[in-house]
């Protein structure tokens, strides 16, 4: 019997799989937190930290970048020297990352600060890695699906505690919070995780590291920053122009050096390259919905568009999405393994191509938002769940934390790319002059179809999806 499978019966047997799979799902559930952490005082960040709009954004923007250059860097290191091990790193720099913006009282500190808490998104494709290393072949889906929901349950969930908070107290305590619920999962990651025992040999590629670091955070600066830059302005054009060309020259150096960061060949695989371009675009609808939708709510009755809830009230509405991902998570481990991930991301393209037609023709009442919000639940909880399942069928176990990391970095893509397009959309189609401009219902539908055609294209491409993965090497069937 094989080394690698004989540790993973070990590591079965002293396992306590339930425990398990609940701490990373609570790992999964402080990242998610920590992306809507800043958004009850967004708005007044200019006023709070005595700085320009454009300075503050770059309190959104640290964290984009952050999590996009270390998830699949996080990945191969998981890859590498144990998942586990890096998961705890992660922990530790999101808990400095926390401190720091918690006593910080001007912006740089700020910015700083929530850059190192964009390190924690690792723990998610990394948890999804464990679970495939740790759980026996029956649980291993149901266990993906829950951790998948944690992605759109933390941000629902939290965003009215973090409203709550806000209201009723300093804004620092929101970075304290964060860095308790960071020491907490720590301890219990380092506690009953087990210690990672399937590793990859070889040297850590740091060329390939550097060059994708840079490739992404040229394109993402971009298209993160384009619409206060200018989207013909030189810095624009020669971030997104320098980025792309770096990101060139880095596939063209991985593809021909012996231990790659990321081997592109296994990326390139039909069902591997097929899902990270549907889960770019289903991250495109999820955050097209996210920018939209609170604002209509939150936007005064006297504008005639919107309905003038509080951030808190708002919250409560968009709330249903993020509890219906976790409802969904055990019921679609359970169909993913009888019909198949494949048809469980169709499915979740199409409950969300029915959530945009719905706002379409529906988006005056609260009650509207509630059931496009419930239908984007469906369709981000089936969407999410199915991706690394799709992922995991179709690449060597010694790859899982890479192509997962790879996977949730063409979701944070495709998020990324929504909030400028839907920013550029609300800002561009507005009334009003200066800071009494807003937006339009022209722009709030047009924003409905641009999230409308992300479901579609995320259909089309799950279709294409071979319903059978290449041959891999199998996840061997552990004892119960």
């Amino acid at each position: 019997m094989p080394r690698d499978e004989n540790a993973r019966r070990r590591l079965s047997r002293s396992t306590p799989n339930g425990a398990v799979v609940a701490v990373l799902a609570l790992a999964g559930l402080c990242s998610s937190f920590l992306f809507t952490l800043v958004v009850p005082i967004q708005a007044r960040l200019p006023e709070l930290l005595n700085a320009s709009r454009d300075d503050t954004a770059w309190v959104v923007t640290s964290t984009l970048l952050a999590a996009a250059v270390i998830t699949p860097i996080a990945g191969r290191l998981g890859d590498m020297y144990g998942k586990r091990r890096i998961v705890l790193v992660l922990l530790v720099v999101m808990i400095a990352g926390s401190v720091i913006a918690a006593l910080s009282p001007g912006i740089v500190g700020l910015i700083v600060g929530r850059a190192l808490q964009g390190a924690v998104v690792g723990v998610v494709p990394l948890g999804i890695s464990i679970m495939r290393d740790v759980l026996h072949e029956n649980r291993v889906d149901s266990a993906v699906a829950l951790m998948s929901a944690t992605l759109g349950v933390g941000g629902a969930v939290g965003l009215p505690i973090s409203a709550l908070v806000a209201e009723r107290t300093d804004w620092h305590w929101l970075f304290w919070i964060a860095a308790a619920l960071g020491a907490v999962v720590f301890l219990l990651v380092l506690w009953i995780v087990p210690v990672s025992v399937l590793r990859t040999a070889g040297r850590f590629d740091y060329v390939g590291a550097a060059g994708l670091a840079v490739g992404l955070i040229g394109v993402l600066l971009a298209v993160s920053r384009g619409n206060s830059w200018g989207w013909t302005s030189p810095l624009t054009l020669g971030l997104a122009v320098g980025g792309i060309l770096v990101s060139l020259v880095w596939g063209w150096y991985e593809l021909r050096i012996d231990e790659p960061l990321l081997d592109l060949r296994v990326a390139a695989r039909r069902p591997v390259l097929l899902t990270n371009l549907a889960s770019i675009a289903m991250g495109f609808a999820l955050f097209t919905s996210n920018v939209s939708h609170p604002q209509i709510l939150e936007l005064p009755t006297a504008t005639g568009v919107g309905l003038g809830l509080s951030l808190l009230a708002a919250s409560l509405v968009v709330m249903p999405s993020g509890l219906v991902m976790m409802v969904l998570s055990p019921i679609s481990g359970t169909l993913a393994r009888t019909i198949g991930p494949r048809v469980l991301l169709v499915a979740g393209s199409v409950s969300l191509i029915v959530a945009y037609g719905f706002s379409l023709l529906f988006s005056t009442e609260v009650w509207h938002f509630v059931v496009a919000n419930i239908l984007i639940g469906f369709g981000i909880g089936f969407g999410y769940a199915a991706m690394p399942m799709l992922i995991m069928r179709s690449v060597p176990p010694s790859e899982t934390g890479a192509s997962n990391g790879l996977n949730a970095l063409a979701r944070s893509l495709g998020a990324s790319t929504s909030a400028a397009v839907v920013g550029v959309v609300l800002a561009t189609l507005s009334t009003g002059e200066g800071e009494a401009r807003v937006p339009t219902a022209q722009a709030f539908d047009v924003s409905f179809a641009l999230g409308l055609g992300a479901a579609i294209v995320a259909l089309v491409l799950a279709l294409l999806i071979p319903a059978r993965p290449a041959p891999r090497e199998r996840h061997p069937a552990l004892p119960e």
